[in-house]
C-alpha cells in the first residue's frame, strides 16, 4: 500500500493532464484532417467528372474510372493521416518513437530487398488505374482469362467470370490486358449463306433487320448505329460468309448481338434465304473413268481365284482329265445350254468367262530310243546261232 502512495504522490497531475489534452488536441486535429481529405477528394471528384464530361465520355464510364481513382487517393491518405498521429500519440505518452523509425527504415530496406514483387505489384496497380486502362464494371481479358472487373487494388485486380469464379491477379504479374468495354463496345457477326443465294438480297436483309433494331426504343438505347456490314469474308466449303459489326455501349453488345441473330434468323426464314449446313457432293464417273474400278474388281477375282487354288492343287490329277475337265465346265453352263451339243453352242464372251483358267501341261515325252551294235531282231539273232554252231570244232577237237 505504501508503495502505491508512494507511487500516486510521485505523479504529476499537471503532466498527465497536459499529455491528455495534447492526445485529444491530435485526435481532433486527425479528425479535422480526415474531414477536409473527404471534402478535397469529393471535389476531386466532381472536376474529374465535369472535365470528362467536356471531353464527351460516357457518365456511366467516367464514373467508374473517377469512382476508381480516388478510392485509391482516399485510401493513401487516410493511412499516412492515421500512422502519423498514431505516432504522435506514442510519443505524448512516453514512447521512444526514434527506435520505431529506425526499425521502419530497415524496414523499409528489407522491403525493397525481400518484397519486390510487392511493391511492383503496387506501382503497377497505380498506373493501371491512372492510365485509366479497366475500371471496376468493365469485362476484361487479363491473362488469357476474361471477365467482370470487380475490384482493382494497389496490389491486385480481380475479376469473376460467367461461371462465377473469381480469379485474381497480382498487378506486377499483368503482361496482357485487353478491355472489352473502353468507351464503345461491338458485336461481330459472320452469317453464312448458301452459294445460289443473291448476295445483294443478303445484304439489303440485315440492313433492314438493324433498322428494325433502331426503331425499337429497347434496343435502340443501346445501339450506336446501323450495322456495319464488311462485305463477303469467305467462301467456304458450303457457304459464303458475310462479316459484319454492331456498335453498341459499353457491355452492351451481347444482349444486342443475341436479338440480332434471332431476327436475322427469322428473317431469312421469310425470304427463303437458305443458312446451309456442312455438306459434301460426291460424283461418279461412267464409260472409261470407270474402267480403273472394273480392272480392281478383276483384279480381286483373280486374287480370290488364286486363293481358291491354294485349296484345289491336292485335285489337280483328276481334274487335268479331259473327262474331269468336260464335266466341270458342262456344270458351269446354263440350263438352256446344257442340253445342246458341244459343237453347237456358242462361244461364251469374254467379260462373261471365268477369270481363271487352268494351265495344261501335257505329259513329257519319252527319251529317244538308241540303237547300239549288240542289239538285233530276232531273226538276225537265230541266223547268228546257226552260223556259229557250223564253225565251232567238235568236242574231241577233230573236224568233221
Amino acid at each position: 500500500m505504501e508503495i502505491v502512495e508512494s507511487y500516486f504522490s510521485s505523479v504529476s497531475w499537471e503532466d498527465i493532464l497536459s499529455h491528455c489534452l495534447r492526445i485529444t488536441m491530435v485526435l481532433v486535429l486527425a479528425w479535422i484532417a480526415m474531414k477536409v481529405l473527404r471534402v478535397f477528394v469529393g471535389r476531386l471528384e466532381r472536376n474529374l467528372i465535369a472535365q470528362s464530361a467536356v471531353e464527351g465520355e460516357p457518365p456511366s464510364e467516367s464514373q467508374k474510372r473517377i469512382e476508381t481513382i480516388t478510392r485509391l487517393i482516399r485510401q493513401g491518405l487516410l493511412l499516412a493521416l492515421w500512422i502519423t498521429a498514431g505516432l504522435v500519440i506514442l510519443q505524448e505518452i512516453g514512447v521512444e518513437v526514434g527506435p520505431i523509425m529506425a526499425s521502419a527504415g530497415i524496414a523499409g530496406v528489407a522491403l525493397g530487398f525481400g518484397a519486390q514483387n510487392l511493391v511492383r505489384d503496387v506501382i503497377s496497380g497505380f498506373f493501371i488505374i491512372l492510365e485509366n486502362q479497366i475500371r471496376v464494371g468493365d469485362v476484361a481479358v487479363i491473362n488469357g482469362t476474361g471477365g467482370l472487373v470487380e475490384k482493382i487494388n494497389f496490389r491486385t485486380t480481380v475479376l469473376r467470370d460467367n461461371a462465377g469464379t473469381v480469379h485474381v491477379f497480382p498487378n506486377g504479374a499483368i503482361t496482357t490486358l485487353a478491355n472489352m468495354t473502353n468507351e464503345w463496345s461491338a458485336y461481330v457477326f459472320n452469317l453464312r449463306v448458301a452459294y445460289h443465294e443473291n448476295v445483294d438480297k443478303v445484304v439489303e436483309v440485315i440492313r433492314s433487320v438493324g433498322q428494325q433494331m433502331l426503331a425499337d426504343d429497347t434496343f435502340k438505347a443501346k445501339m450506336l448505329g446501323e450495322p456495319e456490314i464488311f462485305g463477303i469474308d469467305a467462301l467456304s466449303d458450303s457457304a459464303i460468309v458475310i462479316q459484319g459489326r454492331l456498335k453498341t455501349k459499353p457491355i452492351r453488345q451481347w444482349d444486342v448481338g443475341r436479338e440480332f441473330l434471332r431476327r436475322i434468323k427469322l428473317a431469312f426464314e421469310a425470304n427463303g434465304i437458305e443458312i446451309p449446313f456442312p455438306q459434301q457432293t460426291l460424283r461418279f464417273s461412267t464409260g472409261q473413268d470407270a474402267l480403273p474400278l472394273q480392272l480392281l474388281a478383276g483384279d480381286a477375282a483373280r486374287n480370290d481365284d488364286t486363293a481358291a487354288d491354294a485349296g484345289l492343287r491336292g485335285d489337280e490329277a483328276a481334274d487335268a482329265s479331259p473327262a474331269a475337265r468336260e464335266a466341270r465346265d458342262a456344270s458351269a453352263l446354263p440350263a438352256s445350254e446344257k442340253s445342246v451339243p458341244a459343237v453347237q453352242r456358242k462361244p461364251t464372251p469374254a467379260a462373261a468367262q471365268p477369270q481363271h483358267v487352268p494351265e495344261i501341261v501335257p505329259p513329257p515325252e519319252p527319251p529317244p530310243q538308241v540303237q547300239t551294235d549288240t542289239e538285233f531282231s530276232e531273226a538276225e539273232a537265230r541266223e547268228v546261232d546257226r552260223k556259229t554252231a557250223f564253225k565251232s570244232p567238235p568236242p574231241d577237237g577233230n573236224p568233221s
